[in-house]
């Protein structure tokens, strides 16, 4: 498991006699778990999910995860030194059935197209409790889930739903039948979860302790809210039970043919004409209507494909009818919305440091967006962050004279030197075309900023 998850680091120094008081007194290296004890021979799920092994693995991800405290304002390393102590009096509550998980912090998170999500914060001990049965149901469930099903599952991505869904478009499926689910997320029944999840799974301690979390209530502030729906996310098991949910829907339309991809709880369904969009659209507002899950009305449609957006990409026709892969309109908007907050000129940021923090951001959204094909509008959108991050370095200088004697050392030619100095405070009109042969792509690639090109 590596030197970080044994009981004793051999790389602390301590002697012998050293590390045996320090097992004594229950103290141990803040990257160390806790020391799981227990009887590792049991047969059910519970036991399999308890076992050290499998603890250590949970807890391993956790620490990786990192996140905030939950209720009881236990981060990481506190947990551990809790149960150090306790661990053993936890586990047999487990077994027996009377442990009672913590309730969960509310936190609201903007979403990138406006409005805000809301995310339920267990506390680490939950969270480990969650991450154990997860590693040990995933196996068990995720073979049972439907091919056209790509969210949360291990080896499938959101590029796979993509290139999926641009294969049934190539074919002819012009039309989608786009669904949104309404605040699915804390919508979920958990009596229709739970009867679902007992089917699949025959043990009755792992049943009960899903129903226990599902249960557990939310802390708003110092406000406790008693939760009889819903499974809020920001929990390790709650991506797999939505799956176990949604998968009734899946079946059903597999059983029909059905052209179609999920992730999570965006689904989409491809189809040749508007006729067949709006039979399919009736079928799962019935289908998700007994699992008394509601159709956003608003933002669900059956429309042409090149109109819309799936997992922030869209489509569109090249020459030769070849079918290929955008960023969504709106998704370039989010970006360039960032890309403006990383930039603004009044932070006083070196341009270094603006670089870096653009690479930050620019590398996870690049590694996202690989799978489009449209060089031209990374070279755009390079052009464009480049032009921001002159600007910054044009308002540094400030001082006409600095701005020359700094453009004449950078190779500019006498009437730009001066040009560019005379308008000083003209900060974004003075770092376009003008400044192209001064600052250029190899300047910003010296002081880090990323490309996406």
């Amino acid at each position: 498991m590596g030197k970080a998850m044994r009981q004793m680091p051999e790389t602390t120094g301590r002697s012998q006699e050293e590390a045996g008081e320090a097992r004594q007194s229950g103290v141990l290296d803040e990257a160390t778990p806790p020391p799981w004890t227990g009887n590792d021979t049991g047969a059910g799920l519970l036991d399999a999910a308890l076992r050290r092994e499998n603890l250590l693995r949970a807890w391993k991800q956790v620490r990786a995860n990192k996140g905030a405290a939950g209720v009881d304002g236990l981060d990481i390393d506190q947990t551990a030194a809790l149960l150090r102590t306790s661990w053993p009096a936890i586990r047999d509550s487990l077994l027996k059935g009377t442990y009672r998980p913590q309730a969960v912090r509310r936190v609201m998170i903007p979403k990138p197209g406006g409005g805000e999500r809301e995310l339920g914060i267990p506390s680490v001990l939950d969270r480990l409790i969650q991450q154990a049965l997860l590693q040990v149901l995933q196996p068990i469930l995720d073979p049972t889930f439907s091919q056209h099903s790509y969210g949360f599952r291990p080896g499938r991505s959101a590029h796979d739903a993509v290139l999926a869904a641009q294969s049934f478009v190539q074919s002819g499926r012009r039309v989608v039948v786009d669904v949104d689910l309404e605040k699915f997320f804390d919508r979920v029944d958990h009596d229709i979860l739970i009867d679902r999840l007992r089917k699949k799974i025959p043990d009755p301690g792992v049943i009960r302790l899903i129903r226990a979390y599902l249960s557990a209530g939310i802390i708003d502030g110092s406000v406790a809210v008693r939760r009889i729906r819903g499974t809020p996310q920001g929990g390790p098991l709650s991506p797999l039970l939505a799956n176990v949910l949604l998968d009734e829907v899946d079946k059903e339309l597999e059983r029909r043919g059905h052209a179609f991809c999920r992730y999570a709880d965006d689904c989409n369904v491809y189809v040749r004409s508007r006729r067949a969009g709006e039979r399919v659209l009736a079928l799962l507002r019935r289908l998700y209507g007994k699992l008394h899950l509601t159709v956003n009305e608003t933002k669900s449609a059956v429309a042409s494909v090149f109109g819309r957006k799936f997992l922030g990409y869209a489509f569109f026709v090249a020459a030769g009818r070849l079918v290929k892969r955008r960023v969504a309109d709106k998704a370039i908007q989010t970006f360039k919305a960032r890309i403006r907050e990383l930039t603004r000129r009044v932070t006083g940021r070196s341009v270094k440091a603006v670089a870096e923090r653009l690479r930050i951001f620019v590398r996870g959204w690049k590694a996202y967006f690989r799978l489009a094909q449209t060089p031209k509008v990374w070279r755009e959108l390079d052009e464009w962050m480049r032009h921001r991050v002159r600007a910054i370095q044009l308002k540094q200088w400030k001082q006409r004279r600095t701005i020359f004697r700094e453009l004449k050392t950078r190779g500019a030619n006498l009437a730009t030197a001066q040009r560019v100095a005379a308008n000083a405070g003209s900060w974004w009109r003075n770092s376009g075309k003008l400044l192209n042969s001064v600052l250029t792509i190899k300047w910003a690639d010296q002081i880090g900023l990323p490309r996406l090109a």
